[in-house]
């Protein structure tokens, strides 16, 4: 049972992902070709990956994990695992990629700020699985 307290970062977090899923989903060329190219800068392994490929998989797994965070019946700990993952590989984005951050390496520049707030989503993750870990202590 999904406690009010869980639910209401998982609403919140859910609904900006399955949003940014959905709005991707009919990407055109340009697009996916940004999308994939900010990714592939960062994860050379998608380099091989085909650009509208990427960006449909991309939007299929927003879908799918912000409906998870949204509907109640989905185990807490599943989706902060899930959200977890995800949100890491976002901040490691927003630190690998050159002209996000200062020189200092954390604080974003001003590109960066749009990346940056992707750190809110690794907290949320953070704090789900801790209260899911720890219930009833």
């Amino acid at each position: 049972m999904v406690k009010l307290r869980q639910y209401v970062p998982r609403l919140a977090a859910g609904a900006y992902i399955l949003n940014s899923g959905l709005s991707k989903r009919g990407a055109d060329d340009a697009t996916a070709q940004g999308i994939h190219g900010m990714a592939a800068g960062t994860y050379s392994f998608l380099e091989d990956v085909e650009p509208k490929q990427f960006t449909k998989a991309l939007s299929t797994a927003e879908i799918a994990l912000g409906t998870a965070l949204v509907v109640p019946f989905v185990p807490t700990g599943l989706v902060a695992l899930g959200l977890g993952v995800f949100s890491a590989g976002l901040v490691g984005m927003y630190l690998k990629t050159p002209g996000m951050t200062r020189e200092d390496g954390v604080r974003p520049t001003e590109q960066g700020t749009g990346l940056a707030k992707d750190v809110f989503l690794l907290g949320i993750a953070g704090g789900l699985l801790v209260d899911s870990l720890t219930r009833g202590k």
